[in-house]
């Protein structure tokens, strides 16, 4: 098989975003280079358009005081980005963690547009985060940023306008507080204001297991492709929140062998395989629900994880951890990326001269935002799903969505990433080259 061809921009036909509040950020320019390198496969689609999409429509930053615990006054920094409204309402999740700045979450609603239109929703891509470290904070404290933060973006959210979800730091119950708080500011019950929310809210039965499981799909498909058995294949995760736990649970299911797993605490690793129930058993007994400690595994550095030959490696935390220093020691046959932007573009140019099958991003981690899509649907129609169609119906899109990428992979002859962006991207732009300019 080709070598696939690694897609450089064209600097006479894409120009760089103005100097922005967002430059400073490595994640947001890594995002807007492979807009860029993705686009060259798109000569259809008016450059002026593509430069148009790195820039965010729609930019909130906002102050979020709380009154502590101890009773002193504390201000955080909130964000929220709509990086389009071209596709439909924005859609993303709200993220409570200590690094947050405008240029990820900038970076994250680009990438949510490009993954809304890989899985042809009716959406378009949107983040939140508010700077603080979810851990340090009570279930009080939470519950009163959650609050603060919704009743600060208020202006810009509604169920046709911005739908929020669940992501780092935040869960079911962070959601139930957005629904309600908006709910009590527009006087009635609004479910479709926020997805991955409580069952009992309007919830959908299957939600919170929908980015590791549609992962778990697409690893599913790349086993396949490649001629491995699942009982043949070996697993190394980084990260145990809830993508990276479902990702281990599912996959150890269907006879995958779970070697390794880290968090941000540390990582464990077991070459017999671990017992993935029995982890995470441990891990729900604990505070942090940290694997450190686990009694039937050995502790390993965080900075071994990468290194451990293995089938299928899943990162599933942070963005950017695979870069040109640690692309050349990954000893794996799939790259199944379930965190958002885990990879550098210099890592990518390594990884793809090493032959290692890639499922981007874009693409691996799409289930959480397409069960959202049928959970949003459900509310607006106030008809639920059995868990049973909902999973038929990821499973079916998910499928769908990687059989699209590879096509367009083998046809271009291109990298998985470069083929799922181009997909993504050529949806939003389109829609906005046909609607035009107003005024």
């Amino acid at each position: 098989m080709a070598s696939p061809v690694i897609v450089q921009p064209d600097a006479n036909v894409y120009h760089a975003p103005p100097p922005t509040l967002l430059e400073s950020s490595p994640t947001y320019r890594m995002a807007v280079e492979q807009l860029y390198k993705a686009a060259q496969l798109l000569p259809e689609i008016d450059p002026d358009i593509i430069n148009r999409l790195t820039i965010p429509k729609r930019s909130l930053v906002v102050a979020v005081p709380i009154r502590m615990d101890d009773g002193r006054l504390q201000t955080f920094l909130g964000y929220r980005v709509q990086h389009s409204l071209t596709s439909g309402a924005s859609k993303g999740g709200l993220r409570f963690a200590p690094n947050v700045d405008l240029g990820e979450v900038a970076a994250l609603s680009m990438w949510m547009s490009w993954k809304c239109g890989i899985m042809n929703l009716p959406f378009s891509g949107a983040k939140g985060g508010v700077a603080c470290d979810p851990t340090a904070l009570s279930m009080g404290e939470r519950e009163k940023l959650t609050r603060r933060f919704t009743e600060e973006v208020l202006a810009i959210i509604g169920p046709r306008t911005d739908v929020m979800a669940p992501d780092m730091g935040t869960d079911e119950q962070s959601m139930a507080w957005v629904y309600d708080t908006y709910s009590m500011k527009i006087g009635y019950a609004c479910p479709e204001i926020v997805t991955g929310k409580p069952v009992e809210l309007g919830g959908c039965i299957g939600r919170r297991q929908a980015t590791g499981r549609g992962a778990v799909y697409c690893i599913l498909e790349s086993l396949k492709e490649l001629d491995i058995a699942p009982e043949s294949a070996t697993a190394v995760i980084q990260g145990f929140g809830n993508v990276g736990s479902v990702t281990a649970e599912e996959l150890a299911a269907i006879g995958v062998k779970v070697l390794a797993i880290g968090d941000r605490y540390g990582a464990i690793h077991n070459r017999n395989g671990l017992d993935i129930p029995a982890l995470l058993r441990y891990a729900a007994q604990h505070p942090q629900r940290s694997v450190v400690g686990f009694p039937d595994a050995e502790p390993i550095a965080a900075d071994e994880l990468f290194a451990i030959p293995c089938t299928v490696l899943v990162p599933a935390a942070m963005e950017r951890v695979i870069t040109a220093e640690n692309a050349g020691k990954l000893r794996c046959r799939i790259l199944a990326e379930g965190a958002n932007g885990p990879t550098t573009p210099e890592a990518d140019t390594i990884i793809d001269a090493a032959g290692i099958h890639v499922i981007p991003d874009v693409l691996c981690n799409a289930g959480g935002v397409t069960v959202s899509y049928f959970e949003w649907v459900q509310d607006l129609s106030q008809l639920m799903w059995s868990e049973q169609q909902v999973n038929a119906k990821l499973k079916e899109l998910m499928l769908g969505a990687y059989q699209r990428v590879r096509a367009v992979a083998r046809a271009k002859n291109v990298p998985n990433r470069i083929a799922a962006l181009s997909l993504g991207i050529y949806k939003v732009a389109i829609e906005k080259q046909k609607r035009g300019l107003f005024p």
